[in-house]
């Protein structure tokens, strides 16, 4: 497993294979996959959080299911632009998938992606007890979209006109 920039995707990114996201919360491990396109970030269901080695078969399985060629850790970098206690968390997560998969791991400043999807939710109506559950997968989708999103402008940047 490697740790990579985004720069580095678009190679790994054969035709027919998604990109990942994940936002990981204490409770929960929030999960979005791209279009085969790469063009758009679809939530997935929450993964509920036990023991790591559970956590991980279901996370590994979902990532399987959806031929995923890569994955998007959302780093929980602090409005100061400091690391803390999450951000550790959020490295020690991919260290120890790092043992279970080659799949490679990039991660992707995530500050403001909880608020963003708690207000989309809200502006779609969705009740507060919908909300709870859906939000972490909602927060991993906006995570993947800023992601997929920067890939077409390397994409539009790197293409002759």
């Amino acid at each position: 497993m490697a740790v990579i920039e985004v720069e580095d995707l678009p190679p790994v990114l054969a035709p027919g294979r998604t990109l990942a996201a994940l936002d990981l919360g204490e409770k929960t491990i929030g999960l979005a996959v791209s279009d085969l396109g790469l063009q758009f970030a679809h939530p997935r269901p929450v993964i509920m959080r036990r023991k790591f080695t559970r956590d991980a078969a279901t996370l590994m399985e979902a990532l399987q299911r959806d031929d995923v060629a890569a994955v998007v850790m959302g780093l929980p970098v602090n409005m100061d632009g400091s690391e803390g206690p999450r951000v550790q968390s959020s490295r020690a997560f991919v260290r120890n998938m790092g043992r279970l998969t080659d799949l490679p791991f990039l991660f992707w400043d995530e500050r403001l992606s909880t608020v963003a999807a708690e207000r989309a939710l809200i502006e779609m109506d969705v009740s507060r007890k919908k909300r709870s559950a859906r939000v972490d997968s909602a927060a991993a989708a906006f995570i993947l979209q800023g992601v997929l999103d920067r890939l077409q402008a390397l994409g539009a940047a790197s293409s002759p006109e």
